[in-house]
């Protein structure tokens, strides 16, 4: 198991940021917990190195991201980019959905979920 971040800062922010969910992490969570995404263990706003994954999926190695509309930005898209390759260089794969197609596709939205969190020897 990755070790999680053991900054009483971040672990902190973490705690908050479970308290008070974005909408659209509230519907992800509801999916994710559980269990319920082909049995595998999420967990939310969890800290890993310097930063705080929205869901993440150990057994997967697999971080699930919601963005709101501060990634919308060129500044907001380079700090995403930099942020997923620190993650990659982890062995952490990340797929990011931006809030709206969550909240507006959620079906299509899930439906890549589950497939990313298929068992490698499945059609």
């Amino acid at each position: 198991m990755l070790r999680h971040s053991s900054n009483p800062i971040l672990l902190q922010f973490a705690k908050h940021m479970r308290q008070q969910p974005t909408d659209a992490e509230a519907l992800m969570w509801r999916v994710l917990r559980n269990r319920q995404m082909n049995g595998q263990k999420f967990r939310r706003q969890h800290p890993v190195a310097q930063y705080i994954l929205d869901f993440y999926c150990d057994a997967l190695r697999l971080a699930i991201e919601l963005d709101g509309s501060q990634h919308h930005s060129e500044a907001g898209r380079l700090q995403d980019q930099a942020r997923t390759e620190d993650l990659k260089q982890l062995g952490i794969r990340v797929i990011r959905f931006d809030n709206h197609d969550v909240l507006q596709h959620t079906m299509a939205v899930l439906s890549q979920i589950w497939q990313e969190t298929l068992p490698v020897d499945a059609p």
